[in-house]
């Protein structure tokens, strides 16, 4: 199957130069600089003192040190420290101080402490905690401060009892840095950018090896193959199916055969280049025949439902609103609609995470969209009575001058074909 993208796919053999797409080192160190800066004054509008992070994203966000990410996203062995003023001290897996070489946004590395009895062992962890919370302690003095509004989030169950014993006021820095990451600084548009290309060239290495007799599996692969030699990084998701395996959707890829004629639905979720999530969604025609009428039907109301919700966007508008006027979707597909509208996106998929209207007042937000947020606008078509069904998904900017769409991924057009 010829993929549907004119893209810098190098050579005939479908390698990607990684040279194509990351952009020099230097520019991901610039970037840090500017995300501390915003998170620093995104703490002060909180009224925090500091927070500590533990989330392998957030430390990435807040300092631009990287580290066995996924490894360190369930396993708590580094956090960092991060004053409103003050030095920023990131407490780093043991034998990975170097990895912070060359950025100026952390001014001491410690080993951390194993707060946790993986690391700690069930014995000495809670020594090791009474150690963390003086660590703690120490910093905020140093900072000008002891026992004020401390932020904290996704840390081992004992910390904040610890810390709250010790006399700080313990507050949910994931709101706080959840708010800080929904504006993106001048430079992270750079990398978004970089990462979305690179992806998008991914997915058309994969698209190409999209041969009707390959498993799932096999073909979802390539993705991964090509991703990662464009510089990427992971995927979060296995959301790659094919025929009635696509309806209802959240069915993972799989060793099915891909048969000639059927449908296949691929949702990136990919972590690209510089650490910037691309979130594309499109769904493809296997082999080289037509389309059926359902299918083209089903694409159509999928591809209406899209675009109606991008042209929704305007800053300024609030998340309710928005919601409120998404595409109505018909009744037959209403029960197996996706999870809500639209998500911000960053380094991952990120606050506003907005909801339809009839839910909005039980999980919704009364935010605003603003100028800089990068979002996910998903649409998803499947019937209750079954068959397949399509998945489609755009990245988009908003500015003060308007909207953008980031990915420019094109539609399969037998399946657009009236």
């Amino acid at each position: 199957m010829t993929s549907t993208l004119e893209t810098n796919v190098a050579g005939s053999s479908g390698a990607l130069n990684i040279g194509d797409f990351c952009l020099p080192p230097e520019v991901d160190r610039r970037a840090a600089d500017q995300r501390l800066a915003r998170l620093r004054s995104t703490l002060a509008a909180h009224g925090l003192g500091a927070a500590v992070f533990f989330d392998a994203i957030n430390i990435r966000y807040a300092c631009g040190v990287r580290n066995m990410q996924v490894n360190t996203s369930r396993n708590p062995g580094r956090y960092v420290f991060v004053p409103v003023d003050g030095p920023v001290v990131l407490f780093e897996y043991r034998g990975c101080a170097h990895l912070a070489e060359g950025y100026t946004t952390v001014d001491e590395i410690r080993p951390g402490r194993g707060v946790h009895p993986f690391y700690g062992g069930v014995t000495h962890y809670k020594d090791e905690l009474v150690k963390f919370t003086k660590d703690i302690d120490d910093l905020m003095k140093q900072c000008g401060g002891s026992g004020q509004r401390l932020g904290i989030e996704r840390m081992p169950v004992e910390v904040v009892p610890a810390l709250t014993a010790a006399g700080f006021d313990v507050v949910d820095a994931s709101i706080v840095i959840d708010r800080a990451k929904s504006i993106k600084t001048p430079l992270e548009l750079e990398l978004i950018r970089a990462s979305v290309a690179g992806t998008e060239a991914a997915v058309a290495l994969m698209e190409r090896a999209l041969e009707p007799g390959r498993t799932e599996n096999e073909v979802w692969a390539e993705l991964h193959r090509a991703l990662i030699a464009g510089g990427g990084e992971y995927i979060e998701t296995r959301l790659f199916n094919s025929g009635t395996r696509t309806n209802p959707w959240f069915q993972e890829a799989s060793n099915k055969v891909i048969e000639a004629g059927e449908m296949i639905c691929l949702d990136t979720d990919a972590v690209g280049c510089h650490g910037y999530y691309c979130d594309l969604s499109r769904t493809f025609l296997a082999g080289d025949g037509d389309a059926t009428l359902r299918q083209r039907e089903l694409y159509g109301l999928a591809h209406e439902q899209l675009q109606h919700n991008i042209g929704l966007l305007e800053v300024g508008k609030s998340f309710r609103q928005f919601a409120e006027e998404t595409w109505t979707i018909p009744q037959e597909f209403f029960d197996h609609r996706y999870l809500g509208p639209i998500h911000g996106n960053g380094m991952v998929a990120e606050y506003p995470i907005i909801p339809y209207a009839d839910l909005f007042d039980d999980i919704g937000d009364d935010g605003v969209f603003e100028a800089n947020m990068t979002v996910c606008v998903e649409s998803y078509i499947g019937s209750v009575n079954g068959g397949e069904g399509v998945k489609l998904e755009d990245q988009v900017l908003l500015t003060d001058s308007g909207i953008e769409v980031l990915t420019t991924y094109p539609f399969d057009e037998r399946l657009t074909a009236t």
